[in-house]
């Protein structure tokens, strides 16, 4: 039995903030089952719901010194939730991507299918890029269509070069959330 099975979760919580790594097992320990279960009533797959936990867990020590000590299960069930939320959307952006695609080579117009979806997605990347903050999207797009670099985006604004880098790399995150992995692929090879 752990040192740490005694303690509260409030108690764990300001442990691991000092890197306590035995008080983060007897956390993993106290929730690992609950939230597999959940993330396997959810995802109906096995490996999905233990990369899941994992992913989690890693994110609760990468994120411990921020931590609220209030509701440690809420905390994480809540992770849980998102991470189960947006593997669900990157796999129906997949699954459309691969519709498409089959679509696509069944037909027999495969030029104007090929051009009317291309437009369709440069649509969607244009409607995610201009929902980014003002600022964000501004330096974005200095930087990634009008090929300026950090310093001469940096002197344009009256910014720093290190808040151009910030920015830019923000919106790529955002982005690559929003768009699921192929359009953000696309938004790649569009924006060069």
């Amino acid at each position: 039995m752990s040192a740490f099975h005694q303690y509260t979760d409030r108690e764990l919580v300001s442990l691991i903030k000092q890197d306590n790594r035995g008080a983060f097992e007897e956390i993993y320990e106290r929730y690992k089952f609950l939230l597999l279960s959940h993330a396997l009533n959810k995802l109906r797959n096995r490996e999905e719901a233990r990369d899941i936990l994992q992913e989690a867990f890693v994110y609760l020590w990468n994120k411990r010194l921020t931590l609220s000590d209030e509701n440690l299960g809420g905390y994480l069930y809540t992770v849980v939730r998102h991470m189960i939320l947006n593997r669900l959307t990157k796999e129906r952006y997949r699954k459309q991507y691969f519709d498409a695609l089959y679509q696509f080579a069944d037909h027999g117009s495969v030029e104007s299918d090929y051009r009317i979806r291309e437009q369709q997605l440069q649509s969607h990347i244009e409607a995610e890029i201009a929902a980014l903050p003002t600022k964000m999207r501004e330096v974005f797009e200095l930087s990634r269509k009008k090929h300026l670099s950090h310093r001469e985006i940096a002197g344009k604004l009256g910014i720093s070069e290190q808040t151009v880098s910030k920015q830019v790399t923000n919106a790529l995150k955002i982005l690559r959330t929003r768009l699921g992995f192929f359009a953000y692929l696309y938004l790649l090879l569009y924006l060069k």
